[in-house]
């Protein structure tokens, strides 16, 4: 069976290996029992020493609010709670249909081994025909 190597391409590759790899660092250094400011603020000092573009805390005209868009291409949406809900899934897709980025990282800090999950953007009229 043939596959389309284009289904398998993987989004921002090298930007999202060293987020993750910041990520992992903030909760082996933090612990899983911070704030999220506190993961949010670890983070940002170490894109700083990396020297990597990002915005924090972007507000839209809706209100919504990007906790990191990273190099411009990534949204980093960091939590500190028991548990990733279905609604914080689509919280980061609402991130990235309003941006129009392809990806998005939703880590929970507060979990025993983070599992960073990669959001990819929804094509919004493909979509439509799944309702």
């Amino acid at each position: 069976m043939a596959t389309n190597d284009t289904n398998k391409k993987v989004i921002q590759p090298e930007l999202s290996f060293l987020i993750v790899g910041i990520c992992f660092d903030a909760h082996n250094i933090l612990g899983r029992y911070c704030r999220e400011k506190q993961y949010c603020d670890y983070i940002e000092d170490k894109l700083k020493e990396q020297k990597i573009t990002y915005k924090r805390e972007l507000t839209d005209d809706l209100g919504n609010r990007f906790d990191f868009l990273i190099d411009g291409e990534v949204v980093l949406e960091v939590k500190a709670k028991p548990m990733v809900l279905k609604s914080d899934y689509y919280q980061a897709q609402r991130y990235l249909q309003i941006s129009k980025k392809k990806l998005a990282l939703l880590v929970n800090f507060q979990s025993k081994y983070i599992r960073p999950i990669r959001v990819v953007r929804i094509d919004t009229k493909a979509s439509e025909r799944f309702k």
